[in-house]
């Protein structure tokens, strides 16, 4: 049979009475939890459009500029190729190197460009991740929380939680927009990075340049 003790007061009180701690004290030592929306706090923070366009605009720009240089390489090869039938042996391969380490040359610059668009991103979202994280350092001291969880992280346990523990509002809420930074002229006197296959930003235009 259990106690009238326990019955009267709950398993905390009696957990309390048994230690010798108030009830009070045991029920603060009870975790606390609230979760938020990370994608939906970095689509509507203060700043988050203005980082977009910048964004978009500077890839354009050097997505132009791949343009450009993939012409420029095509029309070397039509070039080639209409003089092919003219040209010797010992020309054709001269002319057949210079069009490779064209072609070479034209993948390192792409490679450059995707990892300065890369870099450029960290550069103009890192401040907005850092004000987030002291939001959510402040939230979480001011309300005793134990964990917040992330339910936008694009890996995620959570299947299932209670709207009112969402604190996603009350994060963007304390957001201020963060200046953002124009981009600065690109230095042409760096040598471009060693080639290797370029990782996803921007696209490169496949000149198909085949030597035949």
């Amino acid at each position: 049979m259990v106690p009238r003790w326990v019955r009267t007061y709950g398993l905390a009180a009696a957990a309390a009475a048994v230690v010798g701690l108030p009830h009070g004290l045991v029920a603060q030592q009870v975790p606390k939890f609230a979760y938020i929306n990370s994608q939906v706090i970095l689509q509507r923070a203060p700043g988050a459009a203005e980082i977009q366009a910048q964004l978009a605009k500077e890839r354009e720009q050097a997505q132009g500029t791949v343009q450009r240089l993939s012409d420029s390489l095509r029309a070397l090869l039509d070039e080639y190729q209409k003089a092919q039938p003219s040209l010797s042996q010992q020309q054709r391969d001269q002319r057949e190197k210079a069009l490779r380490e064209k072609q070479a040359e034209f993948d390192q610059r792409v490679n450059e460009l995707d990892e300065q668009m890369q870099r450029r991103q960290m550069e103009l979202v890192q401040p907005l991740m850092d004000q987030i994280r002291e939001v959510l350092d402040k939230i979480r001291n001011e309300e005793g929380y134990t964990f917040i969880f992330d339910v936008g992280a694009d890996v995620g346990v959570i299947v299932a939680a209670d709207r009112n523990l969402d604190i996603t509002e009350r994060v963007i809420a304390r957001l201020k927009p963060i200046p953002v930074n124009v981009a600065p002229k690109a230095d042409s006197s760096k040598a471009p990075a060693a080639a290797k296959p370029p990782p996803a930003g921007i696209r490169k235009p496949p000149p198909e340049l085949q030597l035949r």
